[in-house]
Formats: C-alpha cells, structure tokens, sequence
C-alpha cells in the first residue's frame, strides 16, 4: 500500500492570506500547506481521502490520472468543494462516492445540477454512497470506518488494511479504539501545538492518543500555521512520530 499526502493544512491552508508569520514566509516548501486530503493505492486501485478546493492541483501535480473511489469525512467546505472537479475522471462512467447520509445530503444540496433527472451535459456523474459505521467495500477495497468527534460533530474516519485516517479530530469516542489496533500507519489531525480549540486536537492531546493506540508510524496531518516551522517543530517529536507535508509518499 502507498499513501500520498495531497494537502496537510487546515481550512486556510498555509500560507494564510495576510498572514506574515515565518511559517507563511517560510521558502521551506515542507511549510506550504493546501487543504487535506490523501491518495491511498492499494490492490491497483486509487482511493481518495476527501476532495477539498486544492483538489485540481493535487491531481495535476502528482499526475492522478485514474480515481476508483472517493471517501467523505464530513460536509465541511475544505473537504468536499473539489467534487465538481472529479469531472475529467466521470466522463463516460460513475464514480462512488461514499459519505454518511447528511453529507450525501449535503452534496446534493450544493451541487443539485450534478443529481437531476436531465442534467446538462457535462456535469459530473456521481454515484453517491450512504455508508454507516459497518466495514463497507469500496472498488473492492474494505474500509472500516471510525466515528471521530470533531468538536460535538460527528464525522468518519476511515481504516484502510493497516492505514487509518483520523482528519478534524477532537476526541475519539472509547468504543473506536479497538478498531485502531496492530496499525502500521495513522494519520491524525493536530491543528497547532497546544489543544485550545473546541473541534481540533493539537499535539498536546494526540500524543497520548497515539501512545495508547501504539501505531508503527504516526504522521500528523490538517495543520495551519501555529504548528510552527517544520523543520523546528519535528525535532521535538518521538522518532515513530512526525509532521506530514504535501507530497510526502508513504508505502506500507
């Protein structure tokens, strides 16, 4: 299995607009940071992790050409704005798209021309999925999914093989923890170095997370500028643990 972190930064991406902080001026380009967002290859197929507004240039810069499946944490706008860009990749079939149903509904809100019974030609040819919490097979591929606590809204995780995926966490819920057993990779959200935030994890919180869960490798992902520089702030970590950043591939 190879995982390829497309975007590691939060909502605003890194550089924030505005913001001349070192981390935004920073020319290390570990410290420019578009929307999270993953590739999993797994078996000769492609999975993608959430489909942000940076998602056009994701595909054009690793040279993505084929996409067997997308999976949706949550409705908020850095995760699923890019949907209408998966057009090149839905010309002559579908392509499933798995979310819980108020994402579905969600999308189907936000793109209603993409879900009508005569649609202009060219749009987007969505297959929309309504998963739960049962393991589920996406192009084939069994996916675990893991309910995350993003403040007091709840969102999936995904288990893929030994990969989990934990975007926009606050707390994991106890009845998770055993599904996040004997895994080789985590990714896992850390906003900024300490935990004041109401729907994100920082450091602080999730390195006693991953302690418990004891994953081969952890990479930090959805940071935004308070993280501080990478190359400083990597230092401090345990030698199992690390900040990701935009273009980092990782075979498991």
């Amino acid at each position: 299995m190879k995982v390829l972190l497309l975007g590691t930064g939060t909502s605003t991406g890194v550089p924030e607009i505005g913001c001349h902080c070192e981390v935004c001026c920073s020319s290390d380009p570990r410290d420019r940071r578009l929307r999270t967002s993953a590739i999993v290859e797994t078996e000769g197929k492609h999975i993608l992790l959430d489909c942000g507004p940076d998602f056009r240039w994701q595909m054009l810069k690793h040279r993505i050409e084929t996409l067997d499946a997308v999976l949706l944490s949550h409705e908020h706008y850095d995760h699923v704005s890019g949907l209408d860009d998966l057009r090149p990749y839905v010309f002559h079939q579908e392509l499933p798209i798995y979310a819980e149903h108020d994402v579905v509904q969600a999308i189907q809100t936000r793109l209603p021309y993409a879900f009508r019974e005569h649609k202009y030609p060219g749009v987007p040819q969505l297959n929309l999925q309504t998963i739960g919490l049962s393991p589920f097979l996406a192009a084939g591929i069994e996916v675990i999914p893991i309910r995350v606590m993003h403040g007091k809204l709840p969102i999936l995780g995904f288990r893929i093989g030994n990969m989990a995926y934990l975007t926009d966490l606050k707390t994991l819920p106890e009845e998770e923890y055993d599904k996040l057993q004997g895994l080789d990779l985590l990714l896992i959200d850390a906003l900024r170095i300490d935990s004041r935030h109401f729907s994100h994890a920082g450091v602080a919180e999730n390195l006693p997370l991953i302690s418990r869960l004891r994953p081969k490798e952890s990479y930090f992902i959805h940071m935004s500028h308070r993280i501080g520089l990478h190359a400083k702030a990597n230092i401090g970590l345990p030698p199992h643990v690390h900040f990701g950043y935009d273009g980092l591939e990782i075979t498991i």
